[in-house]
């Protein structure tokens, strides 16, 4: 039996279209096709990675003379985690249940500095209500429901730990994972696009209060008003891009595509590292100006290092996204 053929064989034996394990390989469907069809031979890496996870020894690939299949011995590691059905189903079931809390959780995020502006505002305009006054409220406000949607985020993340290694580690899916979480994609693209057009049109309308007022010449206290009205707006967009993207981010992650490819994986732990020193470089910041020995002591005033920042970070995302393209392109 030639190689080829002990690919058919071991590929449908495992219950495996030539598209889910050229996914397991990180080659293209046509390498795998060319592969079985005897018109190219993988090379040795590929041939190292089929003998992990087929079970077999490299001797039953290569030797033509071998015909029944010699099982390696598992270990520890070499042998990847196998999710079962009733795994997928559940972990499915659990993200589509957890989706509207994560979603409400950012929503809270994003309007937490409402009550600071407006009685910032507040106090700019009215002589009754001090600053001090309206700074501590306001940062109580806007603490008590970060805090809140910290308590969320982290009652949603200890219901679904068991399964966070599907976005850390290589895994294979039984016979049928695949099948049934693509028709459980296909079955919600529909929606997933409407929740982004939803989300895209809200806040691209969130900034129409602002430039409304602005040009109308409205006083400070009515500008403020409108950055309020723009975050609450905003906000109700990202719950419904968070909505969609928890699901659709959880079918990824089982089907390994997208964001949650085995390549993607590996790096993950440099972004997250950059993105960690980032996002702690901008709470200096914002401690620095407001409460350093220069600072004003207003964090009414300086809300929008947060803004600016969030657009930076987005800006960051984008060049490493570009850098890392780029060197792919390179390998290639």
């Amino acid at each position: 039996m030639i190689l080829a053929d002990k690919i058919i064989q071991l590929r449908k034996k495992a219950g495996w279209s030539q598209e889910e394990l050229a996914e397991q390989l990180q080659v293209s469907r046509q390498s795998v096709s060319k592969w079985e069809g005897a018109q190219s031979v993988p090379d040795l890496e590929r041939i190292l990675q089929m003998s992990h996870i087929f079970g077999v020894t490299t001797d039953y690939l290569l030797k033509d003379e071998l015909g029944e299949p010699e099982y390696a011995e598992n270990t520890d590691k070499t042998a990847l985690r196998r999710v079962t059905m009733e795994e997928a189903s559940e972990y499915l079931s659990l993200k589509k249940k957890e989706a509207p809390r994560i979603a409400f959780a950012t929503f809270l995020c994003v309007i937490s500095p409402i009550c600071l502006l407006f009685l910032g505002g507040l106090s700019e305009t009215a002589a009754y209500f001090s600053e001090d006054a309206a700074g501590g409220i306001g940062m109580v406000v806007l603490l008590v429901l970060v805090a809140a949607a910290v308590a969320i985020f982290l009652s949603s993340g200890a219901r679904t730990a068991e399964y966070g290694f599907l976005e850390k580690e290589a895994f294979e899916t039984e016979y049928g994972v695949t099948g049934m979480v693509k028709d459980k994609k296909a079955a919600w693209k529909r929606n997933y696009t409407r929740l982004n057009i939803l989300g895209t049109v809200l806040c691209i309308l969130g900034v129409v209060p602002i430039f409304f007022f602005a040009g109308a010449g409205s006083d400070d206290l009515v500008l403020v008003l409108a950055v309020c009205i723009m975050l609450l707006i905003e906000g109700f967009g990202c719950v419904s891009f968070v909505y969609g993207g928890v699901y659709q981010a959880a079918m990824e992650k089982l089907l390994e595509e997208g964001d949650y490819t085995r390549k993607n994986k590996a790096r993950q732990g440099i972004k997250g590292g950059i993105s960690a020193i980032y996002w702690l470089i901008v709470t200096a910041v914002f401690f620095l100006y407001t409460y350093g020995p220069k600072g004003n002591g207003k964090p009414q005033h300086s809300w929008l290092i947060w803004v600016i920042g969030g657009l930076l970070y987005g800006g960051l995302v984008v060049l490493m996204e570009v850098i890392e393209r780029a060197k792919n392109a390179k390998q290639q």
